[in-house]
């Protein structure tokens, strides 16, 4: 009978938690689509009338089809540096002035704290100049509706640590409720906001939150060419080809998220997703469909970054909107993917050896053991950075221009993050893959992702970066190999159009015969890498083939709301 009653209450207990988190619920699932008022409040000025905002902006998003509008503000440099560190009282009218412009056109605010370097750098210093910003804007918005949210602040790093995050957030929680008792408020993760923080969060026991987070993957494609991040220019030409395998990467690395959630019941909100302009247009259509489509089929919210800077969905300087953006976020529907087919470069056989792995320790204590034709790593001490523990296989031979596919089964005894990469086995020890941010559960998942090579090396090596956590993990199924890109079929098939490519096969020349207003020809290789592009007129057009190597090559023509693509055999 005690057991009976025990289970009576845990059940109740879980309904009464349940239905207490359904305002949340409701809120976030108005919240909808949204997009970012980026670079235009969080810039590091103490400046109050932002020239990169307009009035009218919070009117043409809501007709475009928008629910919400994420505004990212720098409160610091606002705020006085003593106490009782007052906020501009003209910066706090400006910000309601933006907020009251997305009210008045039926749309949904979020209004954070952006970039507060001070408190990064120096928590425990700044915490009490924190925690009066968000007294003071709590008590300047109290009266709004719930259309209006709080977020406690975005992307924490540095020294403000996933345990002084989980403290911090708490206490300025506490003051949001001394006058806003219901609002929503939205929670980061720690570690820059984005998935890999999410094991070492501790939601506090409040019933009106949102569980924000942040995503950029992969990095080496939305980042390509970005001025800000070190490194980024030789990932300039980087694509993403919306193929199946870039499909199941996107899923697996949410994967955490969504268990996250309902394991305890929360929503969430997708706060930032992007990709910078240097990234070809194609690609970005893809990229940006597909992620919006599939943050809605797991039920987030989600804003992208941003409206009208460098990921923009509009251009003030000519008052037009990129509409293949608008419609990727708003109305195309997901496409047949493409496939990649895979050569083995590596399979690990961990029945009897090691198989040439070996565990690296820098300041860190650990150990490697194979049972069950899986690697074992035991760790006692991980250190403060990813490196200090390090599960290395060397000898890998890549080769400039080809595309590999990486992956491998793993589990940890506790929920935590890793890093798993291919790179350089001398110093600078770069990526050539990038560094993929992987959250590991108490069960075997696999972990996937794709890169392209930019130089050859016979001698590279697989990298999994285990440090910083004495979670013992698990690996095995490791593979990498080399792919080449399968169009599907309605991107192959050739439409009903009067244009002709000929001859095909081709040997030195390719005559396109364009009768359909086509204005631009694209050659891919069978990795899906452009290899040749030139502007066509309305004629026929000769294309040297000369140069190009014998294989497969698909042609894309395109020209104003038509495309075109045809399989190419040079011989």
């Amino acid at each position: 009978m005690k057991l009976k009653f025990t289970l009576l209450l845990l059940l109740i207990t879980q309904l009464l938690f349940a239905q207490n988190r359904e305002h949340a619920f409701d809120v976030n699932q108005r919240l909808g689509r949204g997009i970012n008022y980026g670079n235009m409040f969080e810039d590091n000025s103490a400046v109050v009338n932002v020239s990169s905002w307009k009035p009218q902006y919070a009117s043409m998003i809501a007709k475009q089809g928008f629910s919400h509008i994420r505004v990212p503000i720098r409160w610091d440099t606002r705020t006085t540096n003593t106490e009782p560190y007052t906020i501009s009282t003209a910066f706090l009218s400006k910000i309601k002035q933006v907020v009251d412009s997305a009210l008045n056109n039926n749309l949904h605010v979020i209004i954070n704290m952006h970039h507060h370097d001070s408190l990064f750098v120096n928590p425990d210093k700044y915490k009490a100049r924190f925690l009066s910003q968000w007294t003071q804007i709590s008590e300047y918005f109290k009266n709004y509706s719930d259309t209006l949210l709080f977020e406690i602040m975005n992307e924490p790093h540095d020294k403000l640590t996933a345990e002084k995050w989980n403290v911090f957030l708490v206490d300025a929680l506490a003051e949001i409720r001394k006058t806003n008792p219901n609002r929503i408020v939205l929670i980061g993760t720690p570690d820059w906001g984005g998935l890999g923080g999410l094991p070492y969060l501790q939601l506090p026991a409040d019933e009106n939150i949102i569980l924000t987070v942040h995503y950029y993957n992969p990095f080496q494609f939305t980042h390509q060419g970005a001025s800000w991040v070190s490194g980024s220019t030789p990932w300039l030409g980087t694509t993403w080809n919306d193929s199946e395998t870039e499909r199941e990467v996107v899923a697996n690395e949410f994967a955490p998220l969504v268990q996250f959630g309902k394991a305890n019941n929360v929503p969430v909100h997708i706060g930032e997703f992007g990709a910078y302009s240097k990234a070809d247009e194609t690609s970005r259509k893809k990229w940006t469909t597909f992620i919006a489509r599939y943050l809605e089929s797991v039920g987030f919210s989600w804003a992208y970054w941003e409206f009208s800077a460098g990921f923009g969905i509009y251009n003030p300087s000519k008052s037009t909107w990129n509409q293949f953006l608008v419609d990727a976020l708003l109305h195309n529907e997901l496409p047949e993917p493409a496939r990649y087919v895979g050569t083995p470069v590596y399979t690990s056989n961990f029945a009897t050896t090691t198989d040439g792995w070996v565990l690296q320790k820098n300041s860190s204590t650990a150990a490697l053991t194979r049972a069950d034709n899986a690697l074992k790593i035991t760790i006692d001490n991980g250190g403060t950075e990813g490196w200090h523990v390090q599960l290395v296989k060397n000898g890998m031979n890549l080769t400039a221009g080809k595309q590999y596919r990486f992956s491998a089964k793993v589990k940890a005894e506790t929920p935590r993050s890793a890093t798993a990469y291919i790179g350089m086995n001398v110093s600078p020890w770069s990526a050539y893959s990038g560094y993929n941010g992987i959250s590991l559960a108490d069960t075997f998942k696999v972990y996937t992702f794709l890169f392209t090579m930019n130089t050859t090396d016979n001698a590279a090596r697989i990298v999994f970066d285990l440090g910083k956590s004495t979670s013992d993990v698990t690996v095995t199924d490791v593979k990498l190999e080399e792919v080449v890109l399968q169009w599907p079929t309605a991107a192959v098939t050739t439409r009903n159009l009067k244009t002709t490519v000929y001859p095909n096969p081709a040997n030195e020349v390719l005559y396109i015969d364009n009768r359909d207003e086509f204005t631009l020809v694209t050659i891919y290789n069978s990795s899906g890498i452009p290899v040749f592009e030139r502007k066509i007129n309305t004629a026929t057009n000769e294309i040297d083939t000369g140069k190009l190597a014998n294989g497969l090559y698909f042609v894309r023509l395109t020209g104003k709301d038509i495309q075109q693509v045809v399989k190419l055999l040079k011989q």
